[in-house]
C-alpha cells in the first residue's frame, strides 16, 4: 500500500492548543494562545468597514473571471502606498512591484520560491525566537537557515548587540528575515536608532533584508510601524517585504497578502515581476479575488479608508489598554514585576512564564498559553482579567 509507512503528524502548536481548549469544558477557560484579534467579548468581528465593502461588491462585480496572475494593479499599488508612504517614488516608479499572495504566509513561501529558483540566495538568517512557520517554509523551499539571537530573556528585552555581533558572521550574499513590527512572539521592536543602525548594517554587509511585515497599524499605527522598513529601504537598493492584511482589516479567512521586492532600479523591478509570477503560477496559478477587491474598496474610497482607520485605531487601543490592565492587576496580587509587558507592541507578548507554569496554568485553570509563555493580549478582556491575573500570581508564588 502507498500510505502504510506514514506516521501521525505531531499537532501545530498553536492550532492543536485551540482544539484543546474547544474540548475543555473549565466555564473560566482562556484561548491566550491563538494569534487573532478578539473583541471585549471575546469575539474576531469583520469590520464595519469591510462589511460596507462587501455591500458595494455584492451589488457592482460583474464577473469572477481570474485575476492576473499578480493580483490587480490597484491592489499592489495601494499596497506599497501603505508600506512605502503615499508621496514615496517606489509607489510608482517602477523599481518596486507587487503580487497579490495569500496572506503573509503565501508571501514568504512565494519569496523563498523565487529566492531559491532564482538562486539569488541559498542561506536565510531568522530571529530566534521567531514565528514558528518561518523555518519550516524557508526550508521547505530548498534554502538554508541559520538563526541570530533577538531575546535577552533575563532583561525581558531586546538583545540588539548580540543579534549584530551573530549577523557579523552572515556571509555577503545571505538573506535576513525581520519583523517589520510587533515581533511574533515577542512583542520586542527595535527603538528607531537601532532601525537605523540594523538598516545600515544590513547595507555594509551586503546582505537581502526580507521584511515579515504583517502587523502593520497594530504597533504604534500605521505610519510609525512602518519606520524600521522604510529606513531599510532607503538605505537597502533591494528588498523583499512580506505584508498581510489579515490583521490590520481582520480579515484573516480571506488570506489577503502581498508580496513586493524592490529592485536597484526600474529594469530590475520588471525582470523580478517576470520571475516571482512563474513562481506564483506554479505554486496557485493565481490569486482569490474577493479579499483583494474589499481592501481595493476601502482604500479607494475616503469615507470607508477614514472608518478602516479609526477601527484600527480601537483595536490598537484596546490591545494596548490590556497590556497595561494586566501589568497592574499582576502588582497589585504581588505576582513580581510585570512592567516589560507594557513596553511590548502589537498582539503578542513574551509574558516570562515558564513551560512549567504555563502547562500548571492549562491543566488548573483551563487557560491557553504557547508553550514558549506566548501570550495573545487580544484574549484578554474585563470579564477575565481577574481570573487571569489571580491564575498568573498563584503559578508564580509557588
Amino acid at each position: 500500500m502507498f500510505f502504510d509507512h506514514l506516521e501521525l503528524a505531531p499537532a501545530d502548536p498553536i492550532l492543536g492548543l485551540t482544539d484543546t481548549f474547544k474540548a475543555d469544558t473549565n466555564p473560566n477557560k482562556i484561548n491566550l494562545g491563538v494569534g487573532v484579534y478578539q473583541n471585549e467579548n471575546a469575539v474576531t468581528p469583520v469590520l464595519k468597514c469591510v462589511k460596507e465593502a462587501e455591500k458595494i461588491l455584492l451589488e457592482t462585480e460583474q464577473s469572477k473571471s481570474y485575476l492576473p496572475i499578480s493580483g490587480l494593479p490597484e491592489y499592489g499599488r495601494f499596497t506599497r502606498e501603505l508600506i512605502f508612504g503615499k508621496d514615496s517614488p517606489l509607489v510608482d516608479d517602477g523599481r518596486a512591484v507587487t503580487c497579490h499572495t495569500p496572506g503573509g504566509t503565501g508571501a514568504i513561501r512565494i519569496a523563498a520560491d523565487f529566492l531559491y529558483q532564482q538562486h539569488v540566495t541559498q542561506r536565510v538568517w531568522i530571529s530566534d525566537p521567531t514565528w514558528g512557520n518561518h523555518f519550516q517554509i524557508v526550508e521547505a523551499a530548498g534554502l538554508k537557515t541559520e538563526r541570530y539571537p533577538y531575546y535577552d530573556r533575563v532583561n525581558h528585552s531586546l538583545a540588539f548587540e548580540r543579534m549584530l555581533d551573530t549577523l557579523e558572521q552572515a556571509s555577503e550574499g545571505d538573506a535576513v528575515i525581520l519583523h517589520g513590527c510587533c515581533h511574533n512572539p515577542t512583542g520586542i521592536d527595535p527603538t528607531p536608532e537601532q532601525w537605523d543602525e540594523l538598516a545600515a548594517f544590513l547595507a555594509k554587509k551586503k546582505l537581502l533584508p526580507i521584511v515579515d511585515f504583517a502587523y502593520q497599524g497594530f504597533g504604534n499605527g500605521l505610519e510609525e510601524d512602518a519606520y524600521g522598513l522604510r529606513k531599510i529601504v532607503e538605505l537597502n537598493s533591494e528588498v523583499i517585504i512580506c505584508s498581510s492584511f489579515s490583521k490590520n482589516f481582520g480579515m484573516y479567512n480571506e488570506r489577503v497578502g502581498a508580496l513586493t521586492c524592490v529592485g536597484a532600479n526600474k529594469e530590475a523591478g520588471t525582470k523580478a515581476l517576470s520571475q516571482i509570477k512563474l513562481a506564483i503560477r506554479c505554486a496557485i496559478s493565481n490569486p482569490p479575488a474577493h479579499g483583494e477587491k474589499v481592501i481595493i474598496t476601502v482604500l479607494s474610497n475616503p469615507e470607508l479608508r477614514k472608518m478602516w482607520e479609526d477601527e484600527l485605531a480601537e483595536m490598537r487601543e484596546r490591545m494596548h489598554r490590556m497590556r497595561l490592565l494586566l501589568a497592574d492587576k499582576l502588582k497589585e496580587k504581588d505576582a513580581g514585576d510585570f512592567d516589560f509587558i507594557t513596553k511590548q507592541n502589537g498582539m503578542f507578548s513574551f509574558s516570562g512564564l515558564s513551560k512549567e507554569q504555563v502547562e500548571t496554568l492549562r491543566a488548573g485553570y483551563g487557560i491557553y498559553i504557547v508553550g514558549s509563555g506566548r501570550i495573545c493580549v487580544a484574549g484578554i478582556n474585563d470579564n477575565n482579567i481577574e481570573y487571569l491575573a489571580n491564575a498568573i500570581a498563584n503559578v508564580v508564588s509557588h
